[in-house]
């Protein structure tokens, strides 16, 4: 089944710089798919667009216009994990990944015992759970991306969207995000990513949209796409493919 569709999609921004320029694909259900390019290539607008934030109407979730969706309805089927985020009150991170149930509750309700358990296990997958109770003001870069990705995964959406997940963990927290990710996709979650990191993108992805000044000049399965000459040709400087083992190294 396809988990999203669009169609034909361009994008320009009021200033009049032309984001994204007739965006043709489809992410089947329980695929995980990279969006690949450098900075300023259109990710992260085309991931605002699948988010609703922008409106546009050659977006289909799951056979439904994107624009149909009401938020909570919208919030059941899809989450976002932003590149960072500014807390602005001290929130334990228990209390925080409780967000993640606000597609479930009825305005002004409180979560449930049902909704407490399942934050928690939202926080243990990441490896905050001995933390549940510290104020999010009290965690590192590499914590605060977990916890982001705790909330979403509390939210149980059929559909993640990770902007960056790793642009600014060290290699530890690297790991650890790409095997949550795996663990996610194994679970039969869809996933959508963006990043600059090829080497990344392949341990991770079923496939691969690479954008370049807001087009798409590749997309499919990351073993038919992800060649040396495309990789070349997307980021301007020469990029070797190459497979030590079962091991495929990009440089």
């Amino acid at each position: 089944m396809t988990a999203i569709k669009i169609e034909d999609l361009s994008f320009t921004y009021p200033s009049g710089t032309r984001a994204l320029c007739a965006i043709s694909l489809e992410v089947e259900e329980h695929s995980t798919l990279a969006l690949l390019g450098s900075n300023g290539a259109g990710k992260s607008t085309l991931m605002d667009l699948l988010f609703g934030w922008k409106s546009s109407p050659t977006i289909t979730l799951f056979g439904k216009p994107l624009k149909e969706y009401g938020r909570k309805e919208l919030g059941r089927n899809i989450a976002l994990v932003p590149q960072s985020e500014h807390y602005n009150f001290s929130f334990t991170l228990l209390d925080y990944t409780l967000f993640g149930r606000a597609p479930y509750l009825a305005e002004m309700a409180s979560p449930t015992d049902k909704d407490v358990h399942i934050a928690y296990e939202a926080l243990d997958m990441v490896g905050l759970s001995l933390f549940a109770q510290r104020s999010v003001t009290s965690l590192s870069g590499g914590e605060g991306q977990l916890l982001l990705i705790a909330r979403a995964i509390a939210q149980e959406s059929k559909v993640l969207l990770l902007d960056e997940p790793t642009s600014a963990l060290d290699p530890a927290n690297r790991r650890k995000v790409l095997d949550i990710l795996a663990s996610l996709h194994e679970q039969g979650k869809t996933i959508i990513f963006t990043t600059h990191d090829a080497q990344f993108a392949y341990e991770l992805a079923t496939h691969v949209a690479m954008l370049k000044g807001g087009k798409l000049i590749a997309f499919g399965e990351k073993e038919k796409v992800v060649t040396s000459e495309v990789l070349t040709t997307l980021y301007d400087t020469e990029m070797t493919v190459c497979t030590i083992g079962e091991k495929t190294i990009i440089y």
